[in-house]
């Protein structure tokens, strides 16, 4: 296969699912949606084999669908199509499954779950390489990221390191998962602390519980500059840049300008639930997040200047960025 520095061109995705896989102690199996690119649809990195792998973690929003693996469309099939492997586990906070989980341990925020899913998907790579048509010895294993959405950044921040105090027991928890390379945390919740005094936040004691000190992994941060946390903190939308800002380095920040929490429609195509809906953001969101990815997991790329400089420069920028 061809060697190349730069992201592929975008090629036709196979989505396949549900990949059912049983787990022990689960109340309901664990299913997840597989997308790659299709097999001889494109040449260099990233179309035909040692293809890396992407863990999406949903958020926990209004909808019934969005929140578990049919959702995150408009980013699943960006990236599968530039030549990653998109894993999306529907975890035991979705919506779908609430009837049947209720009761279950953990309820209703199944932290700890949610991490242990991603986990258990990285066990068995194996096994949804061989139940996915096309799929079979294509995964380069050992390139792995995570990336999430709200409740699903930060599901990804404990996986990337991040320590959590357990609510129930004070106990410090790591989950941090050595497997993930880097990591893309979107619209994730920041921090505790005094300032952690909105309604919701005695509901969600372990939001705040975080401590971002210890997510050690490389991962790029974005937050919309119009993220509203008012239900979680009086801070304002530099809550959602926390994860960044008490992170120790290798870490990007990348500002949306005008973006809410759904960052112009991440969850899914012209959902009624996003508040800034905004295709072209959404667009430019995907490139960015596609080139840190790419550079990440492919040594030498050079995907991730123009992308930030199409991101980032013109009469009308969608955002900034910063690193340290």
């Amino acid at each position: 296969m061809p060697t190349s520095t730069s992201m592929s061109t975008p090629v036709p995705v196979l989505s396949f699912s549900p990949v059912t896989l049983s787990v022990p102690g689960r109340p309901v199996d664990l299913q997840v949606r597989v997308s790659a690119p299709a097999i001889g649809t494109g040449t260099g990195t990233g179309t035909g084999t040692g293809l890396p792998v992407v863990l999406l973690s949903h958020g926990h929003g209004p909808s019934h669908h969005l929140s578990s693996l049919n959702g995150y469309a408009p980013l699943a099939d960006f990236w599968a199509a530039h030549g990653f492997v998109v894993i999306q586990p529907t975890h035991l906070t979705s919506r779908t499954l609430s009837h049947l989980v209720a009761d279950a341990p953990g309820a209703p925020d199944f932290w700890r779950s949610r991490a242990e899913d991603m986990t258990h998907i990285l066990d068995r790579l194996d096994v949804i390489e061989n139940a996915v048509p096309q799929l079979a010895g294509r995964i380069d294993h050992a390139k792995a990221a995570v990336a999430g959405h709200s409740l699903g950044g930060f599901t990804a921040a404990l996986l990337l390191g991040a320590g959590l105090t357990d609510p129930d027991t004070g106990k410090v928890v790591h989950l941090a998962e050595p497997r993930f390379k880097a990591g893309v945390l979107l619209a994730a919740p920041g921090g505790g602390g005094d300032a952690f005094n909105g309604p919701m936040a005695e509901q969600w004691p372990v939001i705040g519980a975080v401590d971002f000190s210890t997510m050690t992994t490389p991962a790029l941060v974005v937050a919309g500059d119009k993220d509203d946390p008012s239900h979680f903190t009086d801070t304002g939308p530099d809550w959602h840049a926390e994860p960044y800002t008490f992170s120790p380095g290798p870490k990007t920040l990348l500002t949306l300008f005008g973006a809410e929490h759904g960052l112009g429609g991440v969850a899914g195509y012209d959902a009624a639930e996003t508040t800034d809906e905004n295709p072209e953001r959404v667009a430019a969101l995907a490139r960015l997040t596609a080139a840190y990815l790419h550079t990440r997991l492919h040594p030498g790329s050079d995907a991730w200047q123009p992308a930030v400089e199409a991101l980032t420069t013109g009469p009308d920028p969608a955002g900034r960025v910063e690193s340290k």
